[in-house]
């Protein structure tokens, strides 16, 4: 089985380029100094394959050459991040909509309408403006990014795949037997909803760092005791 992805972990810090307004980070304490600190989010260096094509190409072109502990910026064009702003996209709806789903629609509060989610862009009158675009489209984006280690081994390497994609991967056990990974679940596997589209994500992405064409899954469930 031949290893072909390198594996890292980053922090890094995200930026709407012409105002220096952070918008996402890794690092807590940055989080708090722009008030954007989220009790729920785990501030901790995300891991991330290189090559797997998840961030935007000029962020995966500089990632490649990335050394250790060393911060670097990259700032990538709206052209090539999420692209201009669409103004079809900005749509109106009546007041009533949302008092129908108990909804007390105010700007900056994000909606979903049907099968589409969008931001609040102004209320009045009877009738709320709803932004679909993407909340990056028409911005230059600047990264900071540090890179704080490269992962090593097979098991650190797969668990890292199973927390970028799912979360805690402490209870996974993994096997490398030559030609395929093999994966013992745990018990939350069985129950947790987002558990079905993450399966598909770590699939593909461990046969990518691990050149193989096979994972397979072993799930136990064993009779309780009596």
């Amino acid at each position: 089985m031949a290893d072909i992805k390198k594996m890292i972990r980053m922090d890094f810090e995200a930026y709407f380029a012409d105002t220096e307004r952070l918008y996402d980070t890794t690092v807590e304490q940055v989080a708090k100094d722009a008030d954007i600190y989220n009790e729920n989010y785990p501030y901790t260096p995300m891991a991330y394959v290189v090559g797997s094509k998840k961030l935007f190409p000029a962020l995966e072109k500089a990632l490649e050459t990335a050394e250790i502990g060393k911060q670097i910026e990259v700032t990538v064009p709206c052209e090539e991040a999420a692209g201009a702003r669409n103004p079809k996209l900005v749509e109106v709806y009546p007041m009533r909509d949302f008092h129908k789903q108990e909804i007390n629609p105010y700007p900056g509060l994000q909606v979903t309408l049907g099968n589409r989610s969008g931001i609040v862009a102004s209320v009045g009158a009877g009738r709320v403006k709803v932004d679909f675009n993407n909340p990056l489209a028409g911005h230059d984006l600047l990264y900071k990014i540090t890179v704080t280690e490269e992962i090593e081994g097979d098991e650190a390497k797969a668990k890292a795949i199973v927390e970028l994609n799912f979360g805690d991967p402490a209870e996974f056990v993994f096997e490398f037997p030559g030609d395929k990974v093999v994966v013992t679940l745990p018990e939350v596997t069985k129950f947790h909803q987002e558990w079905p589209i993450a399966r598909f994500k770590i699939v593909s992405e461990l046969r990518d760092a691990f050149d193989v064409d096979t994972v397979e899954f072993i799930e136990i469930w064993s009779a309780a005791k009596k």
